[in-house]
């Protein structure tokens, strides 16, 4: 199922980003600066096609793909980690993968970090995202930005 999710989108709550960082392998010192930051996501859709950027006055983050293929995702700007298809057969890299759960947009990130991934939906004017490392679970909502 296709819901539109494509807008710009400030947050305005955050729970449990530290333990959500710390899960991840984030320094202090960047989990310090980045619980201070109010990041924007802009979120452009065409169909099954998505490129979300995240910015902030710190760092940005800005990942591309299309529902149900696979793709590399590079995490700089977060963990630095890349997460990409396997070369070779070789499982040196990390994969991911997002597809619709019912109104849900829903990447898994397999690799180093168990349990990695987030989960985008729209809930009437608000933008959830439940990002999730290993034990951790981080909620934020986003309310459409004017």
């Amino acid at each position: 199922m296709s819901v539109h999710l494509g807008g710009a989108w400030n947050l305005v709550s955050s729970v449990n980003s530290e333990g959500y960082m710390v899960a991840l392998g984030i320094d202090f010192a960047t989990r310090k600066i980045a619980a201070r930051l109010k990041p924007q996501k802009v979120i452009k859709q065409d169909g099954d096609s998505f490129s979300i950027q995240t910015v902030t006055t710190f760092r940005n983050y800005e990942s591309s793909f299309k529902v149900g293929e696979e793709f590399e995702d590079v995490t700089k700007g977060l963990d630095n980690r890349t997460c990409q298809k396997k070369v070779c057969f070789i499982p040196v890299f990390d994969q991911s993968v997002v597809n619709w759960n019912n109104d849900k947009l829903v990447c898994v990130q397999r690799g180093e970090k168990k349990n990695r991934g987030w989960t985008h939906w729209v809930q009437g004017d608000e933008l959830h995202l439940e990002l999730t490392c290993e034990d951790q679970v981080c909620k934020q909502v986003y309310k459409k930005a004017l």
